[in-house]
């Protein structure tokens, strides 16, 4: 197939791609304060702009002005409640975007302080990816639901029959009804360099081990950590070899 002039036969799923506007969406992300603050909304959650400028460590004016080209490019959604402007990712192809870059990225350095250390342990451990579970937890679902065919992978990523009556009895039969969004997805998993399982079945799974008492959030925003009874029950649910 060859594409029109200028797009060297690479479409998106609406045609052709135009490479300047490819070139300015990946320019918002060339700068260490954009990046800071979506790495730090990738959890789902939404902070207040003060707390983006804090975690970046840049003062609130140069924090307003980048957030501000981030919301009109679509990255990030600004909603105000009184005083505070929250921010969040633009949405779950926002999110898998970010992580697939970072996964391509370099290792970090090592963690110059024990207390970093531990948090760095803590994120590559379990964390969410915007709305569903990544780290070493969020691949050892994946590869249980694979290893119980559950989860298919050899012609594409796709719940089996007995995927769809898995996630009927875990979550309800309309939970996977959602519209204008995959049922499942891969999202490369930026530590562990594998996939972990996204979509509308990956936000299920997510929020039923969550609403069950199975995880909890950890000490900072993003990380996750098993409780006793998640350690109990999710290798009967399926068949996962949890992390440490």
């Amino acid at each position: 197939m060859t594409g029109g002039p200028g797009t060297d036969g690479v479409r998106g799923s609406g045609g052709p791609i135009d490479p300047a506007a490819l070139a300015a969406r990946a320019a918002l992300l060339a700068d260490r304060t954009r990046a800071a603050f979506c790495l730090a909304l990738i959890d789902g959650r939404a902070w207040t702009a003060g707390e983006l400028a804090r975690h970046a460590g840049v003062a609130p004016s140069t924090a307003s002005a980048h957030l501000d080209r981030l919301v009109d490019a679509g990255l990030l959604v600004a909603e105000r409640q009184g005083r505070h402007r929250y921010l969040r990712l633009g949405g779950p192809d926002v999110a898998r975007t970010i992580e697939t870059l970072a996964a391509g990225t370099a290792p970090a350095p090592p963690a110059p302080t024990l207390r970093a250390s531990r948090a760095a342990a803590r994120l590559a451990s379990a964390r969410t990816c915007y709305d569903h579970l990544a780290g070493a937890l969020g691949v050892a679902l994946f590869d249980g639901l694979v290893a119980d065919d559950l989860l298919a992978t050899g012609d594409g990523l796709a719940l089996t029959p007995a995927g769809r009556l898995w996630f009927a009895g875990l979550a309800g039969p309309d939970a996977l009804a959602r519209r204008g969004r995959p049922v499942v997805r891969a999202c490369l998993d930026w530590t562990e360099r594998r996939h972990h399982l996204a979509g509308t079945a990956g936000a299920v799974l997510c929020r039923t081990l969550f609403d069950r008492g199975w995880v909890e959030r950890g000490r900072d925003r993003r990380s996750v950590r098993l409780t006793a009874s998640g350690r109990s029950a999710l290798p009967a649910l399926v068949g996962v070899a949890l992390p440490d």
